[in-house]
Parts: structure tokens; C-alpha cells; sequence
């Protein structure tokens, strides 16, 4: 097989959005100085995030094509499942009283009001509300959960069902969360397994988990908790 036939095949097209995002947490890391005296090397996720958001949004666009959303519908089911996840993911705090989780990602670092703090705000919203969810989605429902029932996965309906492949991409969804996040990230993964099983509809899984992102982006504004982003 070729370079270009690589590149364009539905494993590249399905996968690679996944790597470039992932490729942004691990620069995070890498960059990372917490004793440097700039903000830029101390905190480089208010430079690396947006690059990462433009990056998976391009990667994204050059692939769509090749993406295959299953089914039509699945709207009602999407929006119950993102608004009940959402629900799960701030419970702790909202709810059981747990510690609130104020050290993140701050915008106000650049002056709240000011034109780079809201321009880093829109950032943000969009790479939670649009990229993580496209990103996340076609790769955990799209790919993985067809792929490890037959190699060939794109020979499969989307929201194919086996207990292995089910569960399997449940678990590895939560270990790719703070181990903060893993209770209600395994729940998050199961539900919207069940929302791809269910409808057959790789877009109810996205506005699903586009819905829980955006529910959890206001909630992070208004009670300033930001290690929830």
C-alpha cells in the first residue's frame, strides 16, 4: 500500500484526528515549566490548546468525506443522554459536596473582559463543543467499537453490537479522563455506547456528548471551577 492510499484510507481518516488531539496533550506536558517566568512555557495550553483545536479541525475537514454518520435521527435519545452525563460529571460537586476543582484552565489570566479573554473563552467553547466531541466520537463510536469486532470495520453498521467491543471501548474511554473524572467517565462511556447501539447514529452520539460539553462549559463560566475543562 502506498503512502497516499495510507493516508487516504478509512483507519487514517477515522483515527488520525484522534492522534493529532492527543499529540496536543502530550506537547502540553512536554512543554510544560511550572518555575518558568513566562505565562507562555508555565501554563502552554493557552497557546497549545487553540494550535490543537485548529490542527483537529483541518485534519477533520480533510477526511469528511470518508466519514460514515450512520443513521438519521437519534436527536431526542442524544439530547436525554448528553443532559444526563452532564448531570453525572458535575453531581460531586454540585450535588455530594465535593471540593471545588478551581485550579485550570483560567482565562482570566488575560483580564477578564478583555479581547484575548474572550477570544480565548470562544476558543475553548469551540474545541470543548465541536472539535472534543467530532474527535472523540468518530473514534471511540466510529472506529474503535466497529473495529474490535471485525478489522474490516467500515463493512459494519455504526452502533454494532458485541459485550467485548462494548465494554472494552467504555473502560478505555474512562482511562483517558483524570482519574478524577473515571467514575463518571465509564458511565459517559457506557451511555453513549448504548446511544450508538441503540439509534445506529454516529451524530446522536456527537450532539450527545456535544450537549454534555457545552452544559459543562456554561457551568464551568458560571461557578469558575476550572479543572473541570
Amino acid at each position: 500500500m502506498s503512502i497516499r492510499t495510507s493516508i487516504r484510507s478509512p483507519l487514517a481518516a477515522y483515527v488520525a484526528p484522534f492522534l493529532v488531539f492527543m499529540a496536543g496533550l502530550m506537547l502540553v506536558s512536554l512543554v510544560k515549566d511550572s518555575q518558568a517566568g513566562s505565562l507562555w512555557l508555565r501554563s502552554p495550553e493557552y497557546w497549545i490548546y487553540p494550535l490543537q483545536t485548529a490542527l483537529c479541525g483541518a485534519t477533520l475537514i480533510f477526511y469528511w468525506r470518508q466519514y460514515d454518520f450512520g443513521k438519521r435521527g437519534g436527536v431526542v435519545l442524544g439530547l436525554a443522554a448528553g443532559v444526563v452525563v452532564l448531570g453525572l460529571w458535575i453531581a460531586p460537586q454540585a450535588v455530594l459536596g465535593a471540593g471545588a476543582r478551581v485550579d485550570g484552565f483560567d482565562p482570566s489570566v488575560f483580564g477578564e473582559g478583555s479581547a484575548l479573554y474572550w477570544m480565548t473563552v470562544t476558543a475553548r467553547f469551540a474545541r470543548l463543543v465541536i472539535i472534543v466531541p467530532l474527535v472523540e466520537e468518530i473514534f471511540w463510536r466510529g472506529f474503535l467499537m466497529r473495529y474490535l469486532i471485525k478489522e474490516d470495520f467500515t463493512s459494519l453498521p455504526v452502533g454494532a453490537f458485541q459485550w467485548k467491543s462494548f465494554s472494552a471501548v467504555a473502560l478505555c474511554f474512562m482511562l483517558v479522563h483524570g482519574m478524577a473524572d473515571w467514575p463518571a467517565a465509564l458511565l459517559c462511556g457506557i451511555i453513549y455506547n448504548f446511544v450508538a447501539v441503540r439509534t445506529g447514529s454516529l451524530g446522536a452520539c456527537v450532539l450527545a456528548h456535544a450537549v454534555t460539553n457545552l452544559g459543562l462549559g456554561v457551568y464551568i463560566m458560571a461557578t469558575r471551577q476550572w479543572g473541570f475543562w
